[in-house]
């Protein structure tokens, strides 16, 4: 059995010294004054080596000129085969490409947008397919024209969840707050197929939910069957008699005050001569 021997090619004394040479090279397409140190250099095969300069431009920290310099078999002079700015350690660099298909979120498509569905899409299967309990598939064709494809087990799947757990599910404050669930709503519609014991429509056109699919444990205070709160009792005002009244303890002090006083009865001393044998004002 033969083995392929795989040979380190040796660095070529004269396109290792061609340092000068591929600075001017990275000098021509690079601002002046970009092109910092001697980084080291790659050997890259027989003959040729790649050269490696920082680069001082602010917009590009972290990155370096790369020079690859080749000498072709007997000859003599070096020349210079490429340069390009590569990124090092610490380089800033731009995320991964990720195609447009998989870029596109909920609300990216706009008006005359056209958005069509892969072959491939495994939410959706061929409409002519038997129906089962996993499926609602089409049975009849309207019109003579039907769908050519329809939603499939995993995309069904696929909406169950994104619905249930988002604004319109079981777990968010307005349902928590609500009198009662969606599915005791006589404005709530179940929607047709097996995804009916789960969602329906809303048709209550004061409801935030008005013509979006709800879950049937959503809910809002906009059901049909809530309850008018009682208004509150007003507190009747007090009643005050003010035909009886108590006797109450005069205070000391007040009752020491009056001592010594005359009273509304009482004849001051001195205002009657007690030897008139007549009151005052007769003969």
């Amino acid at each position: 059995m033969s083995r392929t021997r795989t040979r380190t090619p040796v660095a070529d004394p004269a396109c290792v010294d061609a340092v000068d040479l591929a600075r001017k090279a990275a000098e021509e397409i690079a601002r002046p004054g970009e092109v910092g140190e001697h980084l080291g250099f790659d050997v890259e095969g027989d003959r040729v080596i790649t050269h490696y300069f920082a680069c001082l431009d602010r917009a590009y920290r972290g990155w370096r000129w790369a020079v690859t310099v080749a000498r072709a078999a007997r000859a003599r002079h070096v020349t210079v085969s490429e340069t390009v700015l590569l990124s090092g350690e610490g380089a800033l660099l731009p995320p991964t490409w990720v195609p447009w298909s998989e870029r596109l979120r909920p609300g990216d498509l706009g008006v005359g947008d056209i958005l069509p569905a892969p072959a491939d899409d495994d939410r959706l299967v061929p409409g002519y397919t038997s129906a089962d309990d996993e499926c609602d598939h089409q049975m009849i064709w309207e019109l003579g024209l039907g769908r050519a494809r329809v939603l499939s087990a995993h995309g069904r799947d696929l909406a169950v969840r994104r619905w249930y757990g988002g604004d319109h599910g079981p777990h968010t404050p307005i349902a928590y707050a609500a009198p009662a669930q969606c599915s005791t709503c006589g404005f709530y519609w179940p929607l047709a197929g097996s995804l009916g014991h789960m969602f329906g429509v809303c048709a209550n056109e004061y409801a935030p939910d008005d013509g979006r699919v709800v879950s049937a444990d959503h809910g809002c205070g906009a059901h049909s069957e809530a309850a008018v709160p009682s208004p509150a009792t007003e507190t009747a005002p007090p009643i005050l008699d003010d035909m009886g009244y108590d006797l109450m303890d005069e205070p000391d002090e007040l009752r020491a005050g009056e001592e010594g006083k005359p009273g509304e009865d009482e004849v001051p001393p001195g205002s009657v001569d007690e030897t008139a044998s007549e009151p005052f004002g007769h003969s």
